[in-house]
């Protein structure tokens, strides 16, 4: 009987691990074409912990040469952030470095912004750059739709705060990502995941 009950918790042990070995990974927890590792983060350009984190971000996308892969989650309780999410993708259509640059500059003037002035600021940062922002930045709603399609895919993840970090890789075998829980463990992170 006692061979009967091992027999059968291994069965379950090996039909468990293989089931979940089978589970696909979400694509948004992969690194993009080409590359082995990168960041993913998700950020809503009024929250002050993903100010705070983006320079950190950064860097280690510098460091490592490794993507930074930005998703866009605003938090319904912040006034302004959908908004400036879409003018930000609105320049990422100009040009990523710009759209970087916005997302930048929006987190260097947050304390000072207010949904009253926000646009103020996104035409500040235009004339500094020399380039315009419409008065109608999306009028087909399709930068919007953009938005509002990454909140949904952090949604689908379980996400519920800003910013929800991810060092991610192409890797088959094992968890092919970790969530960044303490930024100061970013770099050994990453280290961690080219490793392996």
């Amino acid at each position: 009987m006692k061979n009967i009950f091992q027999l059968t918790a291994s069965l379950i042990l090996v039909l468990t691990t293989l089931t979940h070995a089978q589970e696909p990974v979400n694509p948004v927890l992969r690194p993009p074409k080409g590359a082995n590792v990168a960041i993913v983060v998700f950020e809503d350009l009024e929250c002050p912990d993903c100010r705070r984190a983006a320079p950190l971000l950064d860097e280690a996308a510098k460091t490592y040469k490794i993507p930074l892969v930005t998703h866009d989650f605003p938090l319904p309780f912040h006034k302004w952030s959908f908004e400036a999410a879409v003018i930000a993708r609105y320049f990422d259509s100009q040009s990523k470095q710009l759209g970087h640059e916005y997302r930048d500059y929006m987190f260097q003037h947050q304390p000072e912004i207010t949904a009253e002035n926000m646009r103020a600021f996104s035409e500040k940062f235009a004339v500094d750059h020399k380039t315009s922002l419409p008065f109608v930045v999306d009028p087909q709603g399709k930068l919007a739709a953009e938005v509002t399609a990454d909140r949904d895919l952090g949604k689908s993840i379980h996400l519920e705060h800003t910013p929800t970090m991810y060092v991610v890789s192409n890797r088959t075998q094992g968890k092919p990502f970790v969530e960044v829980v303490d930024r100061s463990q970013l770099f050994q992170l990453i280290d961690a995941m080219k490793a392996e």
